[in-house]
């Protein structure tokens, strides 16, 4: 088996206007979508990224700081999975709770070095 990241990129929550009830619906879709993959023995761990920023650059280390409302996708969160394949982590992929707000799944195998 190995690892994957499963990154997940999409607009914030905030800047979308959710309702409470909505949040609260769509939250509870992510907890079954963990659930899920934790009694399949696929989830390995993950969490939601704050969408507070800073970014370093460059020779110079040019410094700059961001919020979610500034740019139109964030990093909102990632899972760390054990599967075959990417097929695998495909299949798994397919409930992420945020397709319907246009979100974005990004696969990503975890480089393994030799000591």
């Amino acid at each position: 088996m190995k690892e994957f990241m499963m990154i997940f990129i999409g607009a914030d929550y905030a800047d979308l206007g959710l309702s409470p009830e909505e949040l609260q619906s769509r939250m509870g879709k992510w907890f079954a979508w963990g659930n899920k993959m934790e009694q399949a023995g696929h989830l390995r761990g993950g969490n939601a990224l704050n969408p507070n920023m800073r970014r370093i650059v460059g020779k110079d280390r040019t410094v700059t700081d961001f919020t979610s409302a500034e740019v139109k996708e964030i990093v909102g969160g990632y899972y760390l999975v054990v599967a075959k394949n990417f097929d695998e982590v495909e299949v798994i992929a397919q409930d992420f709770p945020d397709y319907d707000l246009g979100g974005t799944v990004e696969i990503r195998e975890v480089m393994v070095f030799d000591r």
